[in-house]
């Protein structure tokens, strides 16, 4: 995700960094050598461009306008949901290590703070999950040997951290150190944790309908390459500059729809499961007591991952 601050006005012309610019800039650059092309080529006699109204273009604009809006409103559905159940999943992770603070330990001070660690693990389960990325650094790291490589063989590796989790829990059920109402409480935050795990696992696995989106990349593109022939006419030598300027627009809009319509990638736009899941270590290795406790992860040339 890209963090910076509000560039000013004589910036924004110069800013690359979060920009959609440098994965279109090819199709832009074909698109304004074609309307150069076609302009020089039609003012040395070899190509005779006939005129053509405004008003094919016009309807063809304004429908993939329309288009493109309607897309990339949903795309950006799905990035702030996405956002919002990464912080239920911080509210979530944060609760169970209060309680677990204050019904475990304080009920026995001696006994490991198991409940925060595998709440951490989880959190680090899930952003590899969701990334289709290896998580085994940071659960060896959490865990200890058996249960690490026990969660690494399943399947699913983040549901195989929330039984762990209610297994725990039972456990503590079992030696008396906590009672039925605490343990419902306690399960309640763990089939929340699962909740965010299927919210997430639901966007991640249902993208936009492929039909819908192939057309919008195909119109963008008949629009934009038919786009010089239009512009001859009425822009003469300024047509390349208009064409170079209208497929910005329009090539963008579809780029940053791509982006958006995933927003657990690794892309610029996306959202920033790392810094995320650091968050959450640190507040519950504050306190549960654990140590170390991380340094919080901050931008690295303005995006944040």
């Amino acid at each position: 995700m890209i963090v910076r601050p509000r560039p000013k006005v004589w910036q924004l012309l110069f800013i690359l960094r979060g920009s959609i610019l440098p994965r279109i800039w090819p199709q832009i650059l074909a698109v304004a050598l074609m309307a150069a092309a076609i302009l020089v080529l039609e003012r040395l006699g070899l190509l005779r461009v006939p005129p053509v109204g405004a008003l094919p273009y016009s309807l063809i604009g304004i429908a993939l306008s329309i288009f493109a809006g309607f897309r990339n409103s949903a795309c950006y559905d799905r990035w702030w949901e996405a956002r919002r159940l990464l912080g239920q999943l911080v509210i979530e992770a944060r609760s169970l290590a209060r309680q677990e603070q204050a019904y475990v330990r304080n009920a026995d001070p001696a006994r490991p703070a198991r409940l925060s660690v595998l709440t951490i693990a989880f959190a680090q389960a899930l952003r590899g999950h969701l990334r289709g990325a290896s998580a085994s650094e940071d659960l060896r790291r959490l865990l200890d040997d058996e249960p690490a490589g026990a969660v690494l063989a399943a399947r699913h590796v983040p549901n195989a951290v929330l039984d762990r989790l209610s297994g725990a829990i039972a456990g503590l059920l079992q030696q008396g150190t906590i009672s039925g109402p605490v343990v419902r409480i306690l399960e309640e935050r763990v089939t929340a944790l699962s909740a965010v795990l299927a919210g997430c696992e639901r966007i991640k696995a249902t993208p936009l309908p492929y039909a819908y989106t192939l057309l919008l990349h195909r119109t963008c593109y008949a629009f934009c390459l038919l786009l010089p022939f239009g512009l001859i006419e009425s822009a003469g030598l300024a047509a390349p500059i208009f064409a170079a300027v209208v497929s910005y627009t329009f090539f963008g809009l579809d780029v940053l729809g791509d982006e958006l319509e995933r927003p657990f990638g690794e892309e610029e736009n996306a959202l920033p499961l790392d810094a995320i899941c650091r968050a959450i270590e640190i507040a519950i290795c504050e306190a549960a007591g654990l140590e170390p406790v991380p340094e919080p992860l901050g931008p690295n040339d303005y995006v944040l991952l």
